[in-house]
């Protein structure tokens, strides 16, 4: 089963356009057969991307610290639930998991999430494909700074997006983009 792994936002404050999309994402996947994998929170775009993925039958796979089903933060809602002791045990675990990786909008832990993914990519340690799914151009400025230290000669000159992750507009053409990349691999 193709599983793709999902980093987003768990704030309940999160705009209703991107929860929307992550609903989306999640209903998409399951619909393909695809599992999804994501931080196991309940609230804001974690949230949805699990509600999205069961109401179309999927598999919901949560990656979460102990800390955090501690302080009741863990959706009891997932198909399977994986408890780890660090965030760093969660995020290396959110990435091998997964035969690719969506970025849907979120705040810093979102960030640190995907930053140490893209590195990991620069450094050959992982060559699953990555996507940047920028809703309303939420992360336009991101991908602005991304050129912009590319262009300072603080990167190895890369095709941007390309070598190290891809940009997609909607929840199905992120999709699109982990098939077809995938099917490239293989």
């Amino acid at each position: 089963m193709t599983k793709v792994t999902v980093y987003c936002a768990s704030s309940p404050d999160a705009p209703k356009p991107f929860i929307d999309a992550a609903f989306e994402l999640g209903r998409l996947a399951a619909e393909r057969g695809w599992a999804t994998v994501s931080g196991a929170g309940t609230l804001g775009l974690m949230g949805a991307v699990v509600a999205g993925t069961l109401s179309a039958g999927g598999t919901a796979i949560g990656v979460i610290p102990q800390f955090m089903v501690d302080r009741g933060w863990a959706n009891l809602d997932m198909t399977e639930l994986i408890t780890v002791d660090t965030m760093a045990q969660r995020k290396q675990l959110l990435a091998d998991l997964a035969d690719g990786v969506i970025a849907l909008p979120g705040g810093i832990g979102t960030l640190d999430e995907l930053m140490d993914l893209l590195t990991r990519c620069q450094l050959g340690m992982y060559d699953r494909p990555v996507v940047i799914l920028n809703i309303n151009g939420f992360y336009d400025h991101l991908l602005a700074h991304l050129r912009h230290t590319d262009d300072c000669s603080m990167m190895r000159h890369l095709d941007l997006p390309g070598d190290l992750w891809r940009v997609a507009s909607t929840p199905a053409e992120a999709l699109d983009i982990i098939a077809a990349e995938n099917a490239c691999r293989h």
